[in-house]
């Protein structure tokens, strides 16, 4: 008994002294998305207060391709040593497993969520050549005329994608997905004639909007967003269901040591919580969630309820 006992305290305590020495080189910080996206500017905003905090450097990777899938595998399949970690979006974390015929890794056994950073609902923008200046004048005009029209996304499995899915699926419409790497890309062919609809987060399209080359229809909230408070809620035009926020999370490898995670999860929450955070993410139409690590676990289950029942009923596939 007395041994048992030893090791499990010379256990406790390398773990300790392990997770006050980390990390104990550069830090990867992998965002399975372009740069200039949302999650890399959440990721370098991250990675730059980590760094301060922990006394090494932490250095964003670039990692798109595959609906986040590219870089999300990147980082399931890295030692678990603290040293490289994931910003990612709903698609490789909770969703992609439902969507894509085949997956490289396991999200749910290769990945340990350490923290929801920040979430944001939509707007569904159109642009004039949609023929709707009202979400109703929307749907009509994709029923009247299916497949006629497209929509943007910023990849298959996003919450951009998953939207309109949907809004397809609920309203007995039909539109046609075309799938961008990012948000920019997006946009500049929406005001090049393109595309006609999508739904991204608000600060992607507001100015565009502001400028009336874009025009928003609804947000995908149960109630008006303070950014665009003329914009009706999808709850008030009859629509609750389509209620859904893009959000963005950090992640490491399974297996990372538990101090390890926790130090990570400890340093994170504080970091998302500065002020100056919260300032510039809200600029963004990102709110500050920073949650725990069970708190983005449970947060990763429930969404993942969710959208593979929409994925079921909608047939949804990544392009």
């Amino acid at each position: 008994m007395r041994k048992v006992l030893l090791v499990l305290v010379l256990t406790a305590v390398a773990g300790w002294a392990q997770s006050q020495t980390y990390p104990s080189k550069p830090v990867r910080v992998i965002v399975p998305y372009p740069g200039g996206s949302t999650p890399d500017i959440v990721g370098r905003t991250l990675a730059g207060k980590l760094q301060t905090a922990l006394g090494q450097a932490f250095v964003v990777e670039n990692r798109p391709g595959a609906g986040g899938n590219i870089g999300a595998d990147a980082v399931a399949k890295s030692a678990p040593d603290g040293h490289t970690l994931l910003v990612a979006v709903n698609g490789p974390v909770a969703v992609n497993k439902y969507l894509y015929p085949s997956m490289p890794f396991d999200p749910d056994r290769d990945l340990a969520p350490i923290s929801l950073l920040a979430a944001a609902p939509q707007l569904l923008v159109v642009t004039p050549a949609a023929g709707a200046t009202t979400f109703a004048e929307f749907i009509a005009r994709l029923r009247r005329d299916p497949g006629r029209l497209s929509y943007a996304s910023v990849g298959g499995g996003s919450a951009a994608h998953l939207t309109m899915e949907l809004l397809k699926s609920d309203a007995k419409v039909f539109i046609v997905h075309i799938p961008y790497r990012g948000f920019p890309p997006a946009v500049a062919d929406m005001l090049g004639g393109s595309i006609e609809a999508m739904f991204a987060i608000i600060p992607a399209v507001l100015p565009q909007v502001r400028a009336g080359r874009l025009r928003a229809l609804a947000v995908t909230a149960q109630k008006r967003s303070p950014l665009a408070p003329e914009v009706p809620s999808v709850a008030e035009l009859g629509y609750p269901q389509l209620e859904s926020l893009a959000w963005i999370g950090l992640l490491a490898p399974a297996g990372t040591p538990g101090e390890m995670q926790r130090r990570l999860e400890t340093e994170t929450i504080r970091a998302m919580r500065a002020p100056e955070v919260q300032d510039s993410l809200g600029k963004q139409g990102f709110d500050v969630v920073a949650g725990t690590r069970t708190e983005f676990s449970a947060w990763i289950r429930s969404e993942s309820a969710k959208w593979s029942r929409v994925i079921r009923i909608s047939g949804a596939t990544p392009d």
